[in-house]
């Protein structure tokens, strides 16, 4: 019962553990640590679907578990896109505005939450996570991918199509917000 409780919880553990082992990779020399920073990535993404998942299916959501898994999920995205833009193989202006609007959306979110008001995750918000987080996958696989795959194209590609959602999002979370900043007065 408590591994069925504490399962998703576990899953977000795994996810915050993962990052120093993909900044220790990502900067190992040879081809294959392209693949195992990519792998990587692609554990923690499932991981961050899975606890969710399972939260909801065995009832086991926590308050840990809701303080945790965004912080998880911004600290890994954030890490990914530092190490991709220190390297060279990233934008930066894309990176720049997707980690502004996580921190923007996290004060927003937390300020909400005070006066008792949530913001529901819309679809567009969805599909912009999706979006960056294959992003992030094509620029880790980089030039260790196939060459019929385009990896870094589609990956930079990907990246700017993840920050225009981000700043239609954004906008929608905080015009959400200045609502109800003004309410409050």
């Amino acid at each position: 019962m408590t591994l069925k409780k504490n399962l998703p919880n576990y899953l977000t553990y795994l996810r915050i553990a993962v990052i120093p082992a993909l900044i220790l990779v990502f900067f190992l020399k040879g081809e294959w640590s392209y693949y195992l920073s990519a792998a990587l990535f692609c554990i923690a993404g499932i991981t961050d679907w899975l606890d969710g998942y399972v939260a909801r299916m065995w009832e086991a959501q926590s308050s840990l578990g809701r303080f945790l898994d965004p912080i998880a999920d911004k600290l890994l995205v954030a890490t990914a896109l530092m190490l991709l833009v220190a390297s060279g193989r990233a934008d930066l202006l894309p990176a720049i505005a997707i980690v502004c609007r996580e921190i923007l959306v996290s004060g927003l979110r937390e300020f909400l939450a005070e006066i008792r008001i949530g913001v529901p995750v819309s679809k567009l918000a969805k599909f912009k996570t999706a979006a960056q987080m294959a992003a992030i996958f094509f620029l880790l696989l980089g030039a260790g991918g196939p060459a019929w795959l385009y990896s870094e194209f589609l990956g930079r590609l990907l990246l700017w199509l993840a920050a225009g959602l981000t700043l239609v999002t954004g906008y929608a979370y905080l015009k959400t917000g200045l609502k109800h900043m003004s309410e409050e007065r």
